[in-house]
């Protein structure tokens, strides 16, 4: 019965989300706002964006529903937080999309666990079904941190090579916008990606030192806030900009160097973190679906604590202190460099 309970409540909230999207359809988006939007990508991201793109995938971009809806989700500051965690991961998703990709993992993760449930009965079990439920909730944000973290290391192992490549334009004589133009030409991913946004956001009309502030917001490494303070000073105040980037470089090279050796110096201290953390999680995981009544046992009264089964506050109170040994191995060795 309440494995039936949280199936219709899940189902009632697509419907809600369905009936919001019903209610927001009737208007289309910005024209102008469009037009911005794929210049600033460029046109290489908005051909592998449309080549990427299925029939309905297109029903999608194109429905005024979900046009209404971003528009309207984009005015709130958790909005702008989402829109700008997805830029930062290279996502080309609205927050409207984002969105309604985190409502369906929430619910179907859940309601496929349940559907499985005679050939798996284990599946079927109220707690099972919380768990999904929690598993689908913090999937997409998982994804979006993994691509982010992906993304950032991908730039901070390219930024040295990318800084020598625009100092050497610079002794050549060159401009700084035209040594950033061929780092477009020159670099892959998500270097080029970036640098060609600034070159866009310039042509556009901003400053150019806004559209680097804006680059470093949306990448948040501090090897590259490093490089754009330096540029900033140094069209304030003058001097020999390629000796400035020279000695950064070697600054960043030093620091990969070093990152490097903590990290083969940690990995014993970082798997032993994973094993503390994860070991207990996966051995009741394993009982739950090997021997479903095998801990029927720790859920029963009495005896009990407060009105709880004295075996659940065990299991809270044993989890509890898994985390926090988790949390102060990862302390441990997350050293600052």
């Amino acid at each position: 019965m309440g494995s039936l309970t949280l199936i219709v409540a899940a189902v009632a909230g697509l419907a809600i989300l369905l009936i919001f999207l019903g209610i927001a359809a009737g208007g289309r988006g910005s024209g102008l706002t469009s037009r911005l939007e794929r210049y600033a990508a460029g046109p290489k991201a908005e051909a592998e964006k449309k080549a990427s793109q299925g029939p309905i995938s297109d029903l999608l971009a194109n429905s005024a529903a979900l046009a209404n809806l971003n528009r309207a989700v984009e005015q709130r500051d958790f909005g702008t937080n989402i829109q700008r965690e997805l830029a930062r991961a290279d996502l080309r998703l609205k927050v409207s999309e984002y969105l309604m990709i985190w409502a369906g993992l929430t619910a179907g993760v859940p309601a496929a666990m349940f559907i499985a449930s005679p050939i798996l009965p284990t599946l079927g079990n109220p707690i099972a079904l919380v768990v999904g439920g929690i598993v689908g909730f913090f999937l997409p944000r998982l994804w979006v941190g993994h691509r982010k973290g992906a993304r950032l290391k991908a730039f901070n192992s390219r930024l040295s090579d990318t800084i020598m490549l625009i100092a050497n334009a610079l002794r050549a004589g060159s401009s700084f916008l035209q040594a950033i133009e061929m780092v477009v030409r020159e670099t892959q991913p998500p270097v080029s990606t970036e640098f060609g946004r600034v070159i866009r956001e310039v042509n556009l009309g901003l400053p150019f030192d806004d559209a680097l502030a804006n680059m470093v917001r949306r990448v948040r490494s501090d090897d590259l806030e490093l490089m754009a303070t330096a540029i900033t000073i140094q069209h304030q105040v003058g001097g020999n900009l390629a000796e400035i980037l020279d000695s950064i470089a070697y600054t960043i090279r030093e620091r990969v160097r070093i990152k490097g050796e903590i990290k083969t110096l940690t990995a014993q201290q970082r798997m032993s973190g994973y094993v503390v953390g994860f070991l207990p999680i996966g051995l009741a995981g394993s009982l739950f679906v090997i021997a479903p009544g095998f801990m029927d046992p720790m859920f029963l009264k009495p005896p009990d604590v407060l009105g709880l089964p004295l075996g659940l506050v065990i299991l809270f109170f044993g989890g509890f202190f898994m985390f926090l040994g988790f949390m102060a191995i990862r302390k441990i060795v997350d050293i600052e460099v």
